[in-house]
């Protein structure tokens, strides 16, 4: 009896610490939002919550492959290697062609071509939009600050399906 009472109480201790852990873990991984509630965190612990994953073989994974990365690249332009591995990502990623197009852009706009801005964005997400022609295309958004009315830009990507580089890039609307 005495060891059912000992179980008893070891048991309950531990469901109270695992309740109260729990309870506080969202806490821990976000900030609490004017209303008292847990906010979502606007960093990358939420980012590691959901599972990331992709494909090589999907034209639109690599799309955004190649976006995380490059923004990746451009935002951390104090890491001395920053400047190297954006120009490489681009080679990688992108067809002779529109190598050409991103630089003509980036000469007369003075402006990233890749991302059509001077900004680097907080936020990216790449969407299928379709194929066809041997083509698939993306459409990419960009969130350029954090808060309740965000800027936001769009950008759609085309990609060949046999190659799978990114063959062209324009500003959508």
């Amino acid at each position: 009896m005495r060891t059912r009472i000992r179980t008893t109480l070891i048991a309950t201790a531990g469901l109270a610490t695992a309740l109260s852990l729990v309870a506080i873990t969202p806490a821990l991984a976000g900030a609490t939002g004017p209303s008292g509630k847990v906010a979502a965190p606007s960093h990358s612990v939420a980012a590691a919550a959901a599972p990331a994953q992709g494909d090589p073989r999907a034209v639109t994974d690599r799309v955004a492959n190649f976006y995380g990365s490059y923004i990746d690249s451009v935002y951390d332009l104090e890491d001395p290697t920053a400047s190297a591995n954006a120009k490489a990502l681009k080679k990688f990623y992108l067809s002779a062609a529109a190598q050409k197009k991103v630089a003509a852009f980036e000469a007369k706009e003075h402006a990233n071509g890749i991302l059509f801005a001077q900004n680097v964005p907080v936020k990216w997400k790449v969407t299928y939009t379709g194929s066809g022609a041997g083509h698939a295309t993306a459409l990419v958004t960009l969130t350029w600050s954090d808060g309740e009315n965000p800027g936001i830009s769009k950008i759609k990507v085309q990609s060949d399906l046999r190659t799978r580089k990114i063959t062209d890039l324009a500003p959508a609307n």
